[in-house]
């Protein structure tokens, strides 16, 4: 069976999502980040148990029949290659553009988006720099014109259709949530979000972060 580590309220929920997409059983180990208040008795990201799973001391991470794995849009590429379906590349090419989306949201999004979520909500720490907030707007008007001109043709990012490239970029993409004006510039990003939100399988992982203590 699958294992995830990694809670709800970590980017295992990028696992969870998919795994729900997907309809893969899968048994979840909550693993907490170290930085945060840790309850007794659960594992976090330094737990002696837990770096013997990955010592790089991250989640999430997964097990899949002894299959070990960390980097959760990696992790997401190999179960959508592994169980195939509409989610997964249908060609070579298809494969190389959803591996392409994927990263490009890695390096290209997700350093400011942490910004913006970090520094409109407020981080691990309590701290929130205006500033910073400000700076990683601006820094991401360029990628969400090119994710909204991305968008024209169908609406989706590779074939026509929901992929993993989809389920991984919007992951990225929310933590911008709290710049609500780069949605109003960019409508077909707004909608496009939504729509990877209305699905069920992501209102099944959300109802359950909803659900685990912050």
């Amino acid at each position: 069976m699958l294992t995830i580590y990694g809670v709800y309220r970590s980017r295992a929920s990028r696992n969870i999502w998919l795994a729900e997409e997907l309809g893969i059983p899968f048994k979840q180990v909550p693993v907490i980040q170290h930085y945060r208040t840790v309850p007794a008795g659960m594992l976090h990201t330094q737990s002696p148990e837990f770096l013997k799973v990955n010592p790089n001391g991250l989640i999430p991470s997964i097990d899949d029949d002894g299959l070990v794995l960390h980097e959760s849009l990696a992790i997401n590429l190999y179960l959508a290659r592994k169980h195939g379906g509409p989610l997964a590349a249908a060609n070579v090419a298809e494969e190389g553009e959803i591996a392409m989306w994927s990263l490009w949201a890695a390096t290209g999004v997700e350093p400011h988006a942490i910004n913006v979520l970090y520094h409109r909500l407020g981080n691990p720490t309590g701290e929130k720099d205006p500033k910073v907030a400000d700076a990683a707007v601006e820094a991401l008007r360029r990628p969400f014109a090119v994710l909204e001109q991305a968008l024209v043709k169908s609406g989706w990012l590779v074939g026509g259709r929901f992929t993993v490239a989809d389920l991984n970029v919007a992951e990225i993409v929310r933590y911008a949530q709290a710049a609500p004006e780069l949605f109003e510039t960019s409508p077909r990003v707004k909608t496009w979000l939504a729509a990877c939100q209305a699905r069920p399988g992501f209102k099944k992982m959300w109802a359950a972060r909803d659900a685990e203590p912050a």
